[in-house]
C-alpha cells in the first residue's frame, strides 16, 4: 500500500476521524530564514461546504532542525508554547471549539518560526 494511505489510516486510528475526512497531505520545506507568520487553519468559507470546517490539524515533523523552526502557539498559555521540530514527532491541534464544531478556537493561531540553522521538512493533514 502507498505510504500516504498508511499515514492516513494511522491518523484516523489516532483521532477517530474517518480517512475520507482528511484533506490531501501537504509537504512543507523551510530553509534558513524562512518562516510562516501567525495564522489560523480555520477557513470560514468551509462552513458552506458539505464536509464542513477543518476540525483538526495533524502536523508531523519529517526532519530535525539544528536551530529554530519551532511551531509557536502564542495564545495557548501566557507566554505561548513552542514545539521544537524533531523527526517523527507529531502535533495535533483543534481549529474549532469542543463545544461548537462550527466556531473557531482562537487559541490555536500559530506560526512557523524562522529556521536559523538547517532545514525543516514537515507534513500537515487537515481533518474535517
Amino acid at each position: 500500500r502507498e505510504v500516504t494511505t498508511l499515514v492516513a489510516e494511522r491518523i484516523s486510528a489516532i483521532t477517530g476521524i474517518p480517512v475520507e475526512n482528511g484533506e490531501y497531505p501537504q509537504i512543507l520545506r523551510y530553509v534558513e530564514r524562512q518562516e510562516y507568520v501567525t495564522h489560523h487553519d480555520y477557513i470560514p468559507e468551509h462552513l458552506k461546504l458539505p464536509i464542513g470546517p477543518r476540525l483538526y490539524t495533524f502536523f508531523v515533523y519529517l526532519s530535525d532542525v539544528e536551530q529554530g523552526g519551532e511551531t509557536y502557539f502564542p495564545h495557548i498559555t501566557k507566554n505561548g508554547v513552542k514545539v521544537k521540530p524533531k523527526k517523527g514527532k507529531a502535533v495535533l491541534w483543534p481549529s474549532v471549539l469542543d463545544s461548537n464544531a462550527f466556531q473557531i478556537d482562537r487559541r490555536t493561531r500559530h506560526a512557523a518560526l524562522p529556521v536559523i540553522k538547517g532545514e525543516k521538512i514537515a507534513m500537515n493533514i487537515w481533518l474535517h
